[in-house]
C-alpha cells in the first residue's frame, strides 16, 4: 500500500517537475532543488540577479501545490507587524484593522513570498524565523497554526545599499541556498528573448493546472518518504565525515591554495543543517525510484544544503564568493565515497 501511495505521488511530483522545465527554462537544477524542498517541507532561500525567473518559478510553484499564496516586499521600513495586521482608515474614516499576510489565509496559506528579505530589519527576520521554525504566529492573544507553511525568500545579489545581512541563525532555518544564474546556453536565452510565450509571465502561468500536488497532503507524504527510504551504516558514516569536514578540513586533508586551513573555519554545519541534508537526500533517492540512500544522493544535495551554513573568519570571508565553491567541491572530493 505504501509503495503505491509513493509511486504515484513520485509519478506527480515528476510530471510537475518536467511542467515547471517548460515555463522557467534553463534552471533545471533550480527546479529540482525547489522539488526536493517541497517534499522534504524546507524552506529556501533564492539568491540571483535581476529578472532571471526567481518569481516566476515561485508562482509556479505556488500555484502547482494550490492553497493560499502571499507575498510581501522587504524594504527598511517594514515592521514585524506588517506580517500579521495592517490599519486602514474605512469610507467612513473610522480605524479598522486587517489580517496580515501571514495571518489573512488562516491554515490554507501554503506558500509565502518574502521578496528581497535583505532590505528588511533584523526584527523582521526574527519574527520570519520563529514563523518557519514552528510554523505558528502568536497574535491577538492566540495562537494561529500555519501547518503546510513553506517560505521563500531571495536576495538580490546586486544591490547591497540598505541592507541587512542575513545572520547565521537565520540562514540555518532555511533548507536550501540556491542560486539562480543568467542561463549560458544560446538556444535558451533566444528564446527567453524572442519566444513571445515567455513575455507575459500570467499567460504563461495560466498553462499550469493548479493544486495538482495538493498542499495539504505533503505533510502526510513526506513522512512516509522519510521513514521508507533506508541507509546503511557505512553511508551513515559517510554522511557524518562530510558533516566533520566542515568543522575540521585539514584533519580530513583538504586543502585551498593560499588559504591557512587551521583559520578557515568559523563555524561549520549546524545539527540542524544536517538533518535537512539527509531528509533532502531521501527525497531525491525517492525520485530516483529507490527506497535506500546512495552517495551520490548526498553529493547532489550538498552544495545547497550546506554553503550557507558555513563561515569562514573574517580574514576569508571577503572571499566567500570565490572560496565557499572550492571549499564544498575540494570536500566531495577529499572525503571518499564508500
Amino acid at each position: 500500500m505504501t509503495d503505491h501511495l509513493l509511486n504515484g505521488w513520485r509519478d506527480k511530483a515528476l510530471q510537475f517537475e518536467d511542467q515547471l522545465g517548460t515555463l522557467v527554462i534553463g534552471q533545471a537544477d533550480a527546479i529540482r532543488h525547489s522539488i526536493l524542498a517541497v517534499f522534504a517541507r524546507g524552506h529556501v532561500l533564492l539568491e540571483g540577479n535581476v529578472g532571471v525567473g526567481k518569481t516566476t518559478l515561485l508562482r509556479a510553484l505556488a500555484q502547482g501545490l494550490g492553497g493560499a499564496y502571499q507575498r510581501i516586499e522587504g524594504t527598511i521600513d517594514l515592521m514585524p507587524s506588517d506580517l500579521i495586521y495592517y490599519t486602514y482608515l474605512d469610507n467612513n474614516g473610522k480605524p479598522q484593522v486587517d489580517a496580515g499576510p501571514l495571518l489573512k489565509q488562516g491554515e490554507q496559506l501554503a506558500t509565502f513570498f518574502f521578496n528581497e528579505i535583505n532590505r528588511a530589519r533584523p526584527q523582521v527576520h526574527a519574527l520570519l524565523l520563529r514563523t518557519m521554525a514552528e510554523r505558528s504566529v502568536q497574535a491577538f492573544n492566540r495562537t494561529y497554526h500555519l501547518p503546510h507553511l513553506l517560505v521563500f525568500a531571495d536576495r538580490n545579489r546586486v544591490e547591497k545599499d540598505e541592507t541587512f545581512e542575513l545572520p547565521a541563525a537565520a540562514k540555518d532555518r532555511f533548507m536550501f541556498e540556491i542560486t539562480i544564474d543568467t542561463p549560458t546556453d544560446d538556444t535558451v536565452l533566444q528564446d527567453l528573448m524572442f519566444n513571445p510565450r515567455y513575455h507575459d509571465t500570467d499567460r504563461l502561468l495560466a498553462t499550469l493546472p493548479s493544486g495538482q500536488l495538493q498542499f495539504d497532503a505533503l505533510n502526510g507524504i513526506a513522512e512516509l518518504i522519510q521513514s521508507h527510504i533506508q541507509s546503511t551504516a557505512t553511508l551513515k558514516a559517510y554522511a557524518l565525515a562530510l558533516w566533520k569536514a566542515s568543522h575540521r578540513p585539514a584533519e580530513y586533508g583538504i586543502r585551498i591554495d593560499d588559504v591557512d586551513m587551521a583559520e578557515l573555519i568559523h563555524a561549520g554545519a549546524s545539527p540542524r543543517g544536517m538533518a535537512y541534508f539527509i531528509r533532502a537526500a531521501k527525497v531525491r533517492a525517492w525520485l530516483a525510484g529507490r527506497d535506500n540512500l546512495l552517495p551520490e544522493d548526498l553529493r547532489a544535495v550538498y552544495p545547497a544544503t550546506m554553503a550557507h551554513r558555513i563561515f569562514f573568519n573574517p580574514i576569508y570571508a571577503y572571499r566567500n564568493d570565490t572560496l565557499m565553491p572550492a571549499f564544498i567541491s575540494h570536500i566531495l572530493q577529499h572525503i571518499a565515497a564508500p
